[in-house]
């Protein structure tokens, strides 16, 4: 199975005028016994790469986006554009069956992204997702996919001037084509948007080890004569005859190139990146997380310090420390109307969460002294960062001239420590130490979603352990002041 399906692939890049050096190697480890289905492509180095190495060419008329699919007209009298439009041309590609243009494509392509959260049950995303960053995200998506279905999609069928397969454009069907397109499309240029790169979408993703990427060059692309009378036969009946390029630009005929940017060993696998992306992130968009990622955070939601703040103090207090803070110009980190601070992967908080927790924690005439003073000196805007209680005196410093020394007093490193207790019972009963003897039973092969959700859990609440050591730190070097 694995090796007929790369075949023809290999064949359809010939036809489609894609030149991938022989000196990549297309490692296809489909396996129809997996829990979980599917399987995974990687690329290897056959021989020793080197920086600036070209080692393949993308004519853009290959790529597969709502202005080269069939159902571009379609598409674009629907009034849909971005992922929707884009959503459409795949599920109306795969209806054509052996008929698309592009069927030696995306036969490669996993039924599903199966451990993109985006198609795990409800009660998998309960029960894996409990306490992350992720868990209400990933509900807020089902539940945004859905109505963009009902409103956009769904009239398709009834409407559309094509006969439309409705077992292609279901909200199953649907939803799969988001979770490809949020796992393997790229932004080709302003006149095709995002769309699915065949060959470029099979560099699986390593975090800070980048050994290619590809950029759009000009080039007049003349078919190779022998390759393509080789497939013609094979490839002459599919669809209506017009050709993939129908709405391309055809003043300015260009390709993407792919090159290394560092040797690479032969035998090794040839990475790409998809960017500096926590495990929440690379979770949500791609269905994978990597141990030890360096760009791991955690999030203390505003929420939860007004619950630690509710808890101490009376609610008119809360609120008017608050209304306080924001008078100064500070606010959260703001995603899907909820506001939070991020607690970096070396368990430091956001200065704006100890700005914060410092006014909370003020005496009554201390926080009467820094009013008045704003009030006088007119501090309203984000250059003046806060006025801050220093050995019984005020002053005033700009904030990236401050020094999160000053805020880190006894109490404020208290309330990070609750803070940091509070996150992490988001969790549930288990321990930390629970999780990670779960993750080293755990088989990432047949075991993928929650292989990857116990790896976010144990990051996640690894970093919340952190702050709290941070505070404790923090809190004894203020003592010895």
């Amino acid at each position: 199975m694995a090796a007929r399906r790369m075949r023809a692939f290999k064949r359809w890049m010939r036809w489609q005028c894609i030149d991938c050096s022989d000196a990549l190697e297309l490692v296809d480890e489909y396996d129809e016994e997996l829990e979980e289905g599917g399987g995974s492509i990687c690329v290897r180095a056959v021989c020793d790469l080197h920086e600036e190495d070209l080692v393949a060419t993308i004519p853009k008329q290959s790529c597969l986006t709502i202005k080269t699919s069939r159902a571009s007209h379609l598409i674009e009298a629907a009034g849909l554009d971005g992922l929707l439009g884009l959503s459409v041309a795949l599920m109306y590609e795969k209806s054509l069956g052996e008929d698309s243009p592009w069927f030696g494509y995306l036969q490669l392509l996993p039924h599903s992204e199966y451990c993109t959260p985006l198609l795990w049950t409800l009660e998998q995303i309960d029960s894996l997702l409990s306490g992350t960053e992720l868990h209400k995200i990933v509900e807020e998506d089902k539940a945004l996919i859905c109505e963009d279905w009902k409103e956009c999609i769904l009239p398709l069928l009834a409407s559309a001037p094509l006969e439309l397969n409705p077992d292609f454009f279901g909200i199953e069907q649907y939803f799969a084509a988001r979770s490809l397109i949020a796992s393997r499309s790229f932004e080709i240029d302003d006149y095709h948007g995002f769309g699915m790169v065949p060959l470029a979408d099979l560099f699986n993703h390593k975090t800070g080890a980048e050994d290619v990427h590809f950029t759009t060059v000009s080039s007049h692309l003349e078919p190779d004569n022998d390759a393509e009378d080789e497939d013609k036969n094979e490839y002459d009946n599919a669809g209506d005859g017009e050709s993939l390029d129908q709405n391309l630009e055809e003043d300015e005929p260009t390709v993407l190139e792919m090159i290394i940017v560092k040797d690479v060993k032969a035998g090794a696998e040839v990475f790409n990146t998809y960017g500096s992306l926590g495990n929440a992130a690379l979770l949500h968009r791609y269905g994978f997380t990597e141990p030890d990622n360096p760009y791991d955070i955690v999030n203390i939601g505003l929420e939860l310090v007004h619950k630690w703040s509710s808890s101490l103090f009376s609610g008119r207090h809360s609120r008017s420390r608050l209304s306080f803070w924001r008078k100064l110009g500070y606010s959260g980190c703001i995603s899907q109307n909820s506001e939070y601070f991020e607690i970096s992967y070396e368990g430091e908080p956001q200065v704006e969460l100890l700005i914060l927790l410092y006014i909370i924690l003020l005496p009554d005439e201390a926080y009467r002294q820094l009013d008045l003073a704003n009030a006088t000196m007119g501090n309203s805007n984000k250059s003046i960062g806060i006025i801050i209680s220093k050995k019984g005196e005020i002053s005033m410093e700009k904030a990236p001239e401050m020094s999160k020394g000053l805020l880190l007093t006894g109490s404020v490193c208290d309330a990070l420590w609750s803070l940091a207790g509070m996150r992490d019972s988001c969790y549930g009963s288990n321990s930390v130490e629970d999780d990670i003897r779960a993750l080293e039973r755990c088989c990432w092969v047949r075991e993928r979603k929650l292989y990857y959700s116990l790896v976010l859990r144990v990051s996640e609440r690894r970093i919340l352990d952190k702050l709290g050591i941070y505070a404790e730190t923090a809190k004894k070097a203020s003592m010895k002041k």
